[in-house]
């Protein structure tokens, strides 16, 4: 890496940093069959993308993080991301929101598809929803428009970036179904996976026992009891 690329002497406005590739290949697939709704309640319940619906389907989406600040309307830095992106990796783009014009459409849907990239996420507006619709590349995006981008920057790969108010730094898992898009840090994911493992089995014995004419009233009657109701006003078992 020269000078120039250690992000020190990048003109203002303009910063492309290296890939990163922190977490492991099998990490990332034994969270392949995670929903999305899991991680987040593991998470702590306020955490994850907002406003943002897919485009592809409801084919489940999980991959490492290529990150793109962009200039809004403008997808220089989103094609130099393409070009770093390798099979597996999700592009994640701070897109400010902008719905005026596309960042992202059919033709670069195509090279992600023979790159093998596992999908798109942008705070932003993407066109050619007809073949994102085909599926086999997941698109997650604010919008869509058919006025295309600029192409002059300035914008940032792999940074640090918040899409749609989920904070996102290069080489983090990024997870995404019917339910929405969540982002899990690299430094969390190991010790993620048994807490979702257990959330699901928990969920399945409560489904369980729901079906089976069984309800937990003690669960919800200590929260009462912590906020001053009465016993006598308690749900009855």
């Amino acid at each position: 890496m020269n000078s120039k690329q250690s992000g020190n002497q990048w003109p203002a406005g303009y910063k492309i940093m290296p890939r990163v590739q922190t977490l492991e290949r099998e990490l990332v697939e034994a969270f392949r069959t995670v929903p999305t709704a899991h991680a987040s309640d593991c998470l702590g319940r306020s955490v994850g993308a907002l406003g943002l619906r897919p485009f592809h389907g409801d084919a489940p989406m999980c991959g490492t993080a290529i990150t793109v600040r962009a200039r809004p309307g403008d997808n220089l830095m989103i094609h130099i991301a393409l070009a770093i992106a390798q099979a597996g990796d999700v592009i994640v783009v701070d897109g400010g929101g902008d719905l005026t014009q596309a960042v992202f459409g059919g033709l670069m849907r195509t090279t992600a598809l023979v790159k093998g990239l596992a999908g798109l996420v942008v705070d932003g507006a993407v066109r050619d929803t007809t073949e994102f619709a085909e599926g086999g590349f997941c698109c997650f995006a604010k919008g869509a428009v058919h006025r295309g981008p600029s192409k002059d920057g300035p914008g940032e790969v792999n940074v640090p970036i918040a899409c749609a108010g989920m904070v996102v730094f290069p080489g983090d898992l990024v997870l995404g179904d019917s339910d929405g898009v969540i982002c899990i840090p690299a430094a969390e994911a190991v010790p993620l996976l048994p807490k979702v493992h257990a959330h699901a089995e928990n969920e399945n014995r409560m489904r369980a026992a729901i079906r089976g004419g069984t309800t937990d009233p003690d669960r919800f009657n200590s929260i009462l009891l912590k906020k001053g109701i009465p016993e006598s006003l308690l749900i009855k078992k």
